[in-house]
């Protein structure tokens, strides 16, 4: 319980407290209506007892069930107010963990993990909270209050009492040794089915494409059997309890009924009824201490579960990411400058490095190109810049000054990043191109306008009817591969920012629609530094330097002509590219 309610605030501690003394009040008044049982059937039994009597006492019983009731409708109503704030606190913690990791935590837990954390997860506590609290108060106090009521009482029936005591905790501690483990895999499980899930509806036209239907389906069925058969094994162990507590308590009653009788026979006349009266609250405070037992039940079948939950969400909040702010930067004496100095990356847990002894400066206003065969480390190298990963070694400067000192916030500011897969984001044009405020209050129509022109989309928004207000689906769904890329060109336009990275973000357009936007973007953004990664020479011949990598080094620096010439590398990519003819070596 400790890994959930670590997450409590002030407010909800003080809501535990005022339900644990409803309940202990609830408690109490259920174990005060034996004594009046006994009340009653004293009056019966008692020549001389009158009928008012009699309906005082029923009354009182009365009273106590009612007041009982209420205050377990209090009680309910006090944990639902605690498992939904409980929810509240711990998505918002999450979402905050989750928005401050760097890309080796986010490829930690996976992404399917991730979710299933923040929904399925969060959700087994929140009912544990609901059932639990009134349960786990209410099931021990019971328990020993009964106890209590019941020590003085015929040492056999106590002896009785105990040993069915110790059994229905034996019962209760093999089944959650049995199960525990179960309930832990099911998470695990969880994670893989909508893992697979989510593979299946991204990936659903190439599904499709390849008649690959029944392939998936294989893969889905084969995860669901899993999940079935362990749910299975886990609730086929907890079936055992409700059985066994029956048969306990049942049990018990006929021992306390016999014990009793043995005892009522034993005993001079003037004695029976004292001790039939005796055997009659005892078997109700007897029963009374294994129904508390049998409620802590349900808390075996849920606990296990919701603990697993708990601890996978705290694995989450309690992770801490590998990039951290900086101390924050007040003045740089540079703008737009990128450098790399004896850089070197690998990866976490890996072995072999990505990236080594990587060294170049990129000046404001400079075109910096970078390309090379696939997996040499071009989007690993870019990515160092605004800090998705650290470098291993050396240091990577903007302005003069390692990212590592500035706030993410600061840094990013600074940076126009468009990613090598276009990314956009449910609702607008005009809301996608507008994302972020780079520090300030926002931006205008007019910006947006000006950015979506710069990157050749201005045509393309303004056909819409609904113009940049024209809704945009769930990943860009509702848009082709060059528009979506467009689009994101123009989302990191609009920012002005100091740097542009461009991740292969040119690939989806067509030839002449890139020399266009090459051209727009050297005269209306003069002055910002641009990194482009590019598979293409046509994308990057005119760069003041390319950067040809080879294997995670760096292979040559230079410009087209120079390194067609010098660079072996560079001049094999152009003739797969171009041909002889086209390569211009003048």
């Amino acid at each position: 319980m400790i890994a959930i309610m670590r997450h409590f605030t002030k407010r909800d501690w003080f809501a535990t407290a005022g339900a644990v003394l409803l309940i202990a009040l609830s408690v109490y008044l259920e174990l005060l209506m034996p004594d009046y049982m006994k009340e009653i059937t004293e009056l019966l039994v008692i020549p001389g007892s009158e009928i008012p009597q009699i309906l005082w006492a029923g009354g009182k019983m009365l009273l106590c069930a009612l007041a009982s009731l209420i205050v377990s409708v209090l009680v309910t109503v006090i944990s639902g107010f605690l498992a939904a704030n409980y929810s509240f606190n711990v998505r918002a913690k999450l979402y905050d963990a989750v928005e401050s990791f760097s890309m080796a935590e986010i490829n930690h837990f996976s992404t399917a993990s991730l979710i299933t954390r923040s929904t399925n997860d969060i959700t087994q506590v929140q009912t544990i909270i609901v059932f639990g609290l009134f349960v786990i108060v209410r099931a021990p106090l019971m328990a020993i209050l009964a106890v209590t009521k019941i020590a003085d009482k015929s040492a056999e029936w106590t002896i009785s009492a105990g040993v069915a005591v110790v059994l229905v905790i034996i019962v209760l501690g093999i089944c959650f040794l049995f199960a525990h483990p179960l309930f832990r895999r099911i998470q695990t499980l969880t994670d893989n089915i909508n893992r697979i899930t989510r593979e299946n509806l991204t990936g659903i036209r190439v599904v499709r494409a390849y008649n690959a239907e029944d392939y998936q389906k294989n893969k889905f069925e084969a995860a669901n059997a899993d999940i079935t058969n362990n749910n299975m094994k886990a609730h086929r162990i907890m079936s055992i309890m409700m059985p066994s507590m029956m048969l306990i308590m049942n049990g018990l009653s006929l021992i306390v009924y016999w014990i009793g009788a043995y005892l009522i026979d034993g005993a001079p006349l003037a004695g029976k009824a004292e001790l039939f009266l005796d055997m009659t609250v005892f078997s109700q405070y007897a029963l009374m201490v294994i129904m508390a037992f049998m409620m802590l039940n349900m808390i075996f079948i849920m606990g296990p579960r919701s603990l697993v939950a708990a601890h996978r969400i705290n694995e989450v909040i309690d992770t801490k990411s590998s990039v951290v702010d900086g101390k924050g930067v007040e003045h740089t004496d540079k703008t737009g400058e990128i450098e790399f100095r004896n850089v070197s990356f690998k990866y976490p847990d890996a072995a072999d490095y990505v990236l080594k002894d990587i060294s170049f400066t990129a000046h404001k206003g400079e075109t910096v190109a970078i390309i090379g065969s696939t997996g040499c480390g071009k989007s690993t190298m870019i990515n160092l810049i605004p800090r998705f990963y650290d470098a291993t070694e050396g240091e990577v400067l903007v302005d003069g000054v390692n990212v590592k000192d500035y706030t993410l916030e600061q840094l990013h500011n600074k940076l126009g990043y468009i990613p090598q897969r276009a990314v956009l984001f449910s609702g607008t044009v005009n809301t996608n191109v507008a994302m972020g405020s780079n520090g300030t209050e926002g931006y205008t129509q007019e910006d947006v306008a000006r950015a979506v022109r710069i990157a050749q989309a201005k045509d393309v928004v303004e056909n819409y009817p609904e113009g940049y207000e024209h809704p945009v689906a769930q990943g860009g769904s509702n848009l082709s591969g060059g528009q979506k890329q467009r689009l994101c060109i123009a989302r990191a336009v609009c920012r002005k920012p100091e740097v542009l990275i461009f991740d292969d973000s040119f690939s989806a357009l067509d030839y002449k629609t890139d020399r266009v936007l090459r051209e727009t973007l050297k005269k209306e953004t003069a002055g910002t530094t641009n990194i482009i990664v590019a598979q293409r020479i046509g994308t990057i011949k005119d760069a003041d330097q390319i950067i040809v990598l080879d294997e995670g080094r760096i292979a040559a620096i230079g410009k087209h002509k120079e390194l067609l010439k010098t660079c072996e590398i560079y001049h094999e990519i152009g003739l797969s590219q171009l041909g002889e003819e086209e390569l211009n070596y003048d």
